[in-house]
């Protein structure tokens, strides 16, 4: 039964895993000014989608002590929470995107190769990271958690990575943000 559970699921997270980034990318390009919308620009959304990413670190972090310590309730809640900050994170994202100019880094030097080798690796792995984050998921949801592990243990690193590099590029482009 939990395996007819899992596939009843694998379409939907094709599904979403092509879906997600695909919308995000043609969204990035929608301006709402340019649709006629009298939009104010959300400036005041990245620090506070760059803190969702932090708190998700956290709470991925806590996560995985919880399941360690066998507090399986607490790892469950942890999780759910963050695959909703995710959520969020995404649509601030694309909000702030759709009614703002996209801010360059302004960086010289050696730094501005560090900025982009980090935020090329964060958004390659942010669209990688989304089949993970929902197999893993369904995995835990199916009561299949043989499999649950052992793709956590890839998941776990991925979306950890995803979420301190998102802070890591939040505070190198601040600067140059013009509120």
């Amino acid at each position: 039964m939990e395996a007819a559970v899992e596939k009843r699921y694998n379409k939907w997270i094709i599904v979403l895993s092509v879906a997600i980034p695909l919308v995000v990318a043609i969204l990035f390009r929608v301006k709402l000014r340019d649709l006629g919308f009298d939009v104010k620009p959300l400036s005041f959304l990245p620090p506070i989608y760059a803190t969702f990413n932090g708190l998700t670190a956290v709470i991925l972090i806590v996560a995985v002590w919880a399941i360690k310590n066998g507090k399986r309730v607490l790892h469950e809640n942890l999780m759910k929470f963050a695959i909703f900050l995710s959520v969020l994170f995404l649509a601030m994202y694309v909000a702030y995107h759709m009614t703002s100019e996209s801010t360059t880094f302004g960086g010289e030097g050696i730094i501005r190769y560090v900025y982009y080798a980090i935020l090329i690796s964060h958004v390659s792995l942010s669209i990688i990271i989304i089949p993970f984050v929902l197999i893993t998921y369904v995995r835990a949801l199916a009561q299949r958690f043989d499999k649950h592990k052992r793709i956590a243990k890839i998941t776990f690193p991925l979306w950890l990575y995803v979420a301190v590099t998102g802070v890591v590029v939040y505070l190198m482009i601040s600067p140059y943000y013009n509120f």
